[in-house]
């Protein structure tokens, strides 16, 4: 498959709204899986929510339209991982980027490899790799480690929620695992080649889940072009798919005309703490009509000594999916 979206000049471009789950093949960096997903759908508008890299497969959400808008509320979101270890073997990429430049012996078994990946589960500090997209000095870590150049990075703060072994044939250790956003896989797959003594570098590597949406759920490239218009329009998640972890807010038809518009609300006590039941402390709220049409993103502030619901981010009137 070739990574160049496909072109044409006369193709008619229509305002879709929704949130298309992708399962995204291997050799394809997620920019061009967003403009071969676009040009399926004929789409204006389309963003993706968080890069998977080229050799990794699996779910990638991607947002058309008025969907956009609400992509930030899936970007901090945990995510599910299944991912394959060689070990006994280390690349200078920490995957199959590159040519590998260790060999070491192997010597471990189930019950060492349990012993080892339960020491990951929780919170810990990992330092970036050199081969990122992160930049220093406005140029991207990746670029500078092409050069022979290597960088301090500071270590970031993430978490291991899980890690659950799969299946391990002498070489290739397989483990399913779900990590907090900003987590290296490639990273920890080369600590946890560290910690059984003899290295690993990642192979394989497949998103499952994130944000309540799983790849059960997802459509390949190859399936969207064997679709109709209509059938392709069937596929899209709603646009509040995106902000389920935000509590809901209902507003009668005098409000919702005035929140449409731009305008704030008063927020007593009352309605906070009961759109708080699940969710206390939230600052940000998903409003919807009593007709239960999503309208928008809105947060609450302090305003002379008065609670109010004000705006964030609006739906557009038209044809929503």
């Amino acid at each position: 498959m070739n990574d160049v979206a496909p072109k044409s000049a006369r193709q008619i471009r229509l305002a879709i709204t929704g949130v298309l789950l992708l399962d995204k093949p291997a050799g394809i960096s997620s920019t061009n899986a967003l403009g071969r997903a676009k040009w399926l759908f004929q789409a204006e508008k389309g963003g993706h929510t968080g890069t998977l890299d080229p050799f990794a497969t699996g779910l990638l959400p991607l947002c058309f339209g008025e969907a956009t808008k609400f992509s930030r509320f899936i970007l901090d979101a945990d995510k599910t991982y299944i991912a394959t270890l060689k070990l006994g073997s280390r690349t200078p990429t920490g995957d199959t980027e590159s040519e590998p430049f260790e060999d070491r012996a192997i010597s471990v078994d189930g019950e060492k490899i349990h012993q080892t990946l339960s020491k990951f589960i929780g919170p810990q500090n990992q330092i970036p790799p050199m081969h990122s997209a992160l930049k220093r000095y406005g140029v991207a870590l990746y670029k500078l480690a092409r050069q022979g150049i290597e960088v301090e990075r500071e270590p970031r703060a993430i978490t291991i929620f899980a890690i659950n072994f799969v299946s391990f044939d002498g070489t290739f250790l397989v483990i399913e695992t779900k990590v907090s956003k900003g987590t290296y896989i490639r990273v920890l797959a080369e600590d946890i080649g560290e910690a059984l003594g003899c290295g690993a570098h990642l192979t394989a590597l497949r998103r499952t889940a994130t944000a309540g949406y799983s790849v059960d759920d997802a459509a390949t490239l190859e399936a969207i072009e064997a679709l109709s218009n209509q059938q392709r329009e069937q596929i899209l998640q709603p646009a509040d798919s995106l902000c389920l972890a935000l509590p809901k807010i209902i507003l009668n038809k005098n409000d919702e005309l005035i929140f449409c518009n731009g305008g704030w609300l008063s927020a007593p006590q009352a309605r906070i703490a009961a759109a708080n039941e699940s969710t206390p402390n939230a600052n940000e709220y998903a409003i919807y009509s009593e007709g239960g049409r999503f309208l928008g993103v809105a947060e609450i502030a302090l305003a002379h000594s008065e609670l109010r619901l004000i705006p964030m981010r609006l739906m557009a009137t038209g044809k929503i999916f």
